[in-house]
């Protein structure tokens, strides 16, 4: 109720109180202060009321400031605890290597070995590489010396993407990946049908659960297998033609810088060749060196590591090819693409006898190379060009 409704009110009251008119000039005096009164107290309430407004609204304000650091400290312990994971990882890596070395190096103190504890470290080293070779297959026996020629089979105009065949599986069928991020696999019968112009009308769409990030998939089996979007370093392994995931894994170390300085958008990029599954990736502490791992493809399973000498400045794509890494370089401009570091993980390549491998009669990057070991050819995607390269081959010595 305001001022001007009480003294409505009140002024006939007080009227009839003080005996009618007589009382009037009297009484103006008493009727200013309770005017007065009355407006003071008017804007108090006023004020109250306002005050009350403003509080509501801090509180608003707090509520979502809380609410944002709540969320910010959920992320940051994800984050807090990928770290220590990662961590462990190498803690654990560097110990294998510490025990590694431990046993493979002669001591230059001043102690005597017995020479039976020589020779039984002697054989312990033999086992473990016999080992390392029945798990990778040891009768893979060829290395790349060449790559004699290419075939620009289509060109999409996407700038990424990549296109392959099933290595594992006896069909003819072509896959095509479009894009750095997207969820759709465009599958067609045969190398024909995808050579036809109008590539989504002959093509069957398989529709993934989660989009992939960058450019590294690869299809093995009957299953794609690749980083999914938004994740720092998840594999996921689908089914396409059940169309459901089967597998999935996080690879520890991963997916906190590319792969490949002049492919940023693959951070993990996957690989096949004889032996199977492979993971390509780049870590800080290795000091942007690239790191492989070989998978199970069936678990997922991480079943070994190695830290490489090649770097991944400069690099472009990277394939496998019989237990052994063959990194492309180019420059930030485009140029010749070539392979300049070759790392082979069971030491049978001289990698300092190897030429410089060139890319023959184009200009211009890769954003794509991966090896199929049932062809022995390499598929690749260059400024939107599908292409396949043939390759020269020779005995390891």
């Amino acid at each position: 109720m305001g001022v001007l409704q009480l003294r409505f009110l009140l002024v006939p009251l007080l009227t009839s109180l003080m005996g009618g008119g007589q009382y009037l000039v009297q009484d103006a005096a008493l009727m200013n202060y309770m005017d007065r009164r009355f407006v003071a107290l008017e804007k108090r309430l006023e004020k109250c009321n306002q005050d009350i407004l403003d509080y509501v609204e801090e509180f608003r304000d707090f509520s979502k400031m809380v609410l944002s650091r709540l969320a910010g400290l959920n992320t940051y312990k994800a984050e807090v605890k990928s770290e220590v994971q990662n961590l462990l990882t190498r803690i654990e890596r560097a110990q294998r290597d510490i025990d590694y070395f431990g046993s493979v190096t002669d001591s230059n103190a001043c102690i005597e070995v017995h020479e039976d504890l020589m020779k039984q470290q002697l054989l312990e080293e033999a086992e473990a590489k016999k080992k390392l070779k029945l798990m990778l297959n040891a009768s893979c026996d060829h290395m790349l010396t060449g790559i004699k020629s290419l075939k620009i089979v289509k060109k999409t105009g996407d700038k990424h993407g990549s296109w392959m065949k099933d290595p594992g599986k006896k069909h003819t069928k072509i896959y095509l990946l479009n894009g750095s991020v997207n969820n759709v696999i465009l599958e067609f019968a045969n190398i024909m049908t995808f050579m036809e112009n109008n590539q989504t009308l002959n093509a069957r769409r398989v529709t993934l659960p989660f989009p992939w990030e960058g450019t590294g998939h690869v299809i093995y089996q009957g299953f794609l297998f690749y980083h999914r979007y938004g994740s720092l370093n998840e594999i996921i392994k689908f089914n396409i033609q059940r169309r459901k995931v089967t597998g999935q894994m996080l690879l520890q170390g991963a997916g906190r810088i590319p792969a490949y300085q002049l492919s940023p958008h693959t951070k993990l990029d996957l690989a096949i060749d004889e032996q199977g599954l492979w993971a390509i990736h780049a870590e800080p502490e290795t000091g942007g060196n690239i790191v492989i791992t070989k998978l199970d493809h069936t678990t997922l399973a991480v079943e070994h590591s190695w830290d490489t000498t090649c770097s991944s400045k400069d690099a472009e794509a990277a394939f496998m090819a019989c237990n052994t890494l063959y990194v492309v370089y180019n420059s930030p401009s485009g140029g010749t693409s070539r392979v300049r570091c070759v790392y082979d993980v069971l030491g049978a390549v001289n990698t300092y006898e190897i030429p410089a491998l060139h890319f023959p009669k184009r200009q211009g990057s890769h954003c794509t190379v991966h090896y199929n070991p049932k062809e022995k050819q390499l598929f690749a995607w260059g400024d939107g060009s599908q292409i396949i390269y043939k390759l020269h081959t020779e005995q390891k010595v």
